[in-house]
């Protein structure tokens, strides 16, 4: 069998890409570049592999095609046992996932790992987008030169007329600037979303019944259901690992070439809230409270928390990215930032999606390389969470106490760059 696959690899590697028709499409359905040909040869082999998925929560959803694409190669390939990774945290991009990506990722040593943050990241500057996944990239890596990459592409009903147009999303041309420099393989998975929206086949938000005769995507426009947009996501991966697999070139020694970017983000790391010096009232969130379970994402098992105006949390560092990781939902408030002598603006904790307590982020990027402080203080500034809800389908809160705290979180300092004492 090892030597049919070094046969394949020999007559069949090659890097290309595969579309299908769609009006003036730009976007292929895959890019093969160099493939996963370290992941594809242990499956040959029989031998068991972990598999990460690290997105948002298009990857996070349960029965999503993060499950329903491992349940495919497990059929596949039966003899090897296929553990999966759940690294998906809902509302966030590729800024938060180099960060958390050690401990969620890295330490598991995965075979081979899906990257999903075309939908999150698609306000995001370029040359953001070029840090983060380039620092991705380079930490798994330097970790281990064997695991393998694919970045995969979701879509929201509002990207597809760009798509259908023949352009190519912003973020994720960004992405794929990254994985051409690279050599790592793409797969888009929503293309075939657009074109049964195309042929009047597929509908991208709205409810079952007021479709019969259509496939309905979401019900969000963004966040598809398992029966459909998830598994059309998922059978489009399945079909463009089938060539990826066969066409992946001979694993080289070594795949971290020069750099991209100059100062991406492999640097990035998540430090204990424990290091930080604080002023007034903070506790220690308990996980087993029943409205902050879902923040906590293993291993991110620290979170404090103050409701005190004027407590605070301060930090000495020297390095270029530094910030907060923390939590949003019904009874945040917001904090006041300082960074040195400068006053930045507030950080609210609130948002209209805040009907429930979900893990969030703050970053201050593109620092002097010099020794800073930072410092975060609970406001006392009252949020008009009524109003803020209203601005999403004129929503309302359910109970109102669930509402009433102004506290805020606090679980990992972000840094790229040292604590300093």
């Amino acid at each position: 069998m090892r030597l049919k696959f070094i046969t394949l690899l020999v007559l069949l590697g090659a890097t290309c890409s595969v579309a299908q028709t769609l009006g003036n499409k730009a976007m292929p359905d895959f890019t093969i570049r160099k493939g996963l040909p370290n992941f594809y040869k242990k499956l040959l082999e029989g031998k068991p592999v972990t598999v990460a998925y690290l997105g948002g929560s298009i990857t996070e959803a349960a029965n999503g095609w993060r499950d329903q694409s491992a349940h495919i190669l497990q059929q596949k390939f039966p003899d090897p046992k296929i553990t999966t990774v759940n690294a998906g945290i809902g509302g966030t991009g590729s800024d938060l996932g180099v960060f958390r990506l050690e401990a969620q990722v890295i330490k598991e040593r995965p075979d081979l790992v899906f990257v999903e943050f075309a939908v999150n990241d698609i306000s995001k500057p370029a040359n953001l987008i070029h840090k983060a996944m380039e620092g991705i990239v380079r930490q798994i890596w330097k970790a281990d030169s064997k695991t393998d990459i694919c970045f995969v592409y979701t879509i929201t009903g509002d990207m597809a007329a760009d798509i259908e147009n023949g352009k190519i999303p912003q973020s994720t041309a960004a992405m794929e600037q990254i994985a051409e420099h690279y050599g790592i393989p793409t797969v888009s998975m929503g293309l075939k979303v657009v074109q049964l929206a195309t042929e009047g086949k597929l509908v991208y938000k709205g409810s079952k019944k007021d479709y019969p005769d259509k496939i309905v995507f979401s019900a969000d426009n963004v966040h598809p259901f398992p029966e459909t947009g998830q598994r059309l996501y998922a059978e489009a991966l399945a079909t463009a690992l089938d060539s990826i697999f066969i066409h992946s070139e001979k694993l080289t020694a070594n795949r971290l070439v020069k750099p991209f970017i100059r100062d991406n983000w492999e640097a990035a790391k998540m430090i204990s809230v424990a290091e930080a010096n604080r002023t007034g009232n903070w506790v220690k969130v308990m996980s087993n409270d029943p409205e902050l379970q879902r923040v906590f994402k293993k291993p991110f098992t620290e979170f404090i928390k103050s409701n005190e105006a004027g407590s605070t949390i301060s930090f000495k560092f020297k390095g270029q990215v530094a910030g907060l990781y923390d939590v949003v939902g019904p009874g945040c408030g917001q904090y006041e930032v300082k960074l040195d002598d400068k006053d930045l603006a507030a950080v609210p904790r609130f948002d209209s999606y805040s009907t429930y307590y979900r893990p969030q982020y703050f970053l201050k990027q593109d620092l002097d390389k010099r020794l800073h402080t930072m410092t975060f203080t609970v406001s006392s500034n009252q949020l008009d969470k009524k109003s803020i809800l209203k601005q999403r389908n004129n929503q309302t809160m359910d109970v109102e106490s669930r509402y009433s705290e102004n506290a805020c979180y606090a679980g990992y300092i972000m840094l790229i760059g040292e604590i300093k004492k």
